[in-house]
């Protein structure tokens, strides 16, 4: 019998809402409204492609050059992202997680994984992703960690949804607030210091059109929660991600033609695990918790 490579697919539906939970890291393999695509998807025949839907853990974002040091131990983490030598967005993209609900209610899905040591993160964590669909409100994601090692971990969460209206995001109009955006080199896409949005190429506090703007910066300082809304102005119709993270990433999503905004949740910026910038330390027993919303 042959297996899809984005493995099981569980459904789930609220009103107008349905999407489809996979069981290939707990992934979201696309969110509709109404027949329409709030999140960006992707066929159950392929595996996820530029991070569709995928969750970013023990970390998001990147670590230059996979080192960093930690309680005076210094750590070598594979370079996932070779061409740039860095080590990207964690290690439970492309696992298996199994589903840990009884499937009774069909606006829900939950999924479960456990993290063990490996070279370069030599801690274990318990993760839960639990998928919960509203009628009214949308797609709540909640992810749950918890520490059940001998020894103190680095932990950072991010996520990896790509927000649609149906129609290139040259064409559309965005809005968020932020006061503040990580620069980073063009090169290999390192850390380099915060700007000020305001005034910037990246003010989008009153919504207007993205156009042919490339975007794959981390913004903070946010408003707790924050929102960013991608809305098209010949229909009216929106998509909008919600969280109260210290940090989002956003990307243009040049790699897929700029079909989708990648709207990414983070806990920590770039590179946390050098700086300990926001860094989440989790004693043994210790849990850490964080949520974020899609809805039309």
């Amino acid at each position: 019998m042959s297996v899809l490579p984005s493995g099981e697919q569980w459904t789930i539906r609220a009103g107008e809402y349905s999407g489809t939970v996979v069981s290939v890291g707990g992934g979201l393999r696309g969110l509709s409204y109404a027949g329409r695509e709030v999140l960006l998807g992707y066929p159950e025949d392929q595996p996820a492609r530029a991070g569709i839907g995928q969750h970013l853990i023990p970390w998001p974002n990147r670590i230059t050059d996979g080192k960093y040091t930690f309680q005076g131990v210094d750590q070598q983490l594979y370079l996932t992202e070779p061409a740039r030598s860095n080590a990207i967005h964690g290690l439970t993209r492309w696992a298996n997680w199994e589903r840990a609900d009884d499937g009774s209610d069909e606006s829900l899905v939950e999924v479960g994984y456990r993290l063990h040591g490996q070279p370069g993160y030599p801690h274990q964590l318990d993760l839960t992703l639990t998928y919960q669909l509203d009628a009214t409100n949308g797609l709540t994601v909640t992810a749950r960690a918890v520490n059940v090692g001998a020894g103190d971990a680095p932990y950072g969460y991010g996520t990896h949804p790509y927000l649609t209206v149906g129609r290139q995001i040259d064409e559309c109009e965005l809005e968020f607030t932020a006061a503040d955006w990580l620069e980073v080199t063009p090169d290999r896409l390192s850390p380099i210091g915060l700007a000020p949005v305001a005034g910037s190429q990246y003010d989008f506090g009153q919504a207007r059109r993205l156009g042919d703007l490339d975007i794959d910066n981390a913004f903070t300082n946010l408003p707790t929660p924050w929102e960013v809304r991608l809305t098209d102005p010949a229909t009216g119709n929106s998509a909008r991600l919600t969280s109260d993270t210290k940090w989002m990433q956003l990307y243009t999503a040049n790699a897929i033609d700029r079909v989708g905004l990648a709207v990414e949740p983070m806990t920590c910026p770039p590179d946390a695990f050098i700086t300990g910038t926001d860094l989440v330390v989790l004693e043994p027993g210790e849990e850490h918790i964080t949520r974020f919303t899609v809805s039309s």
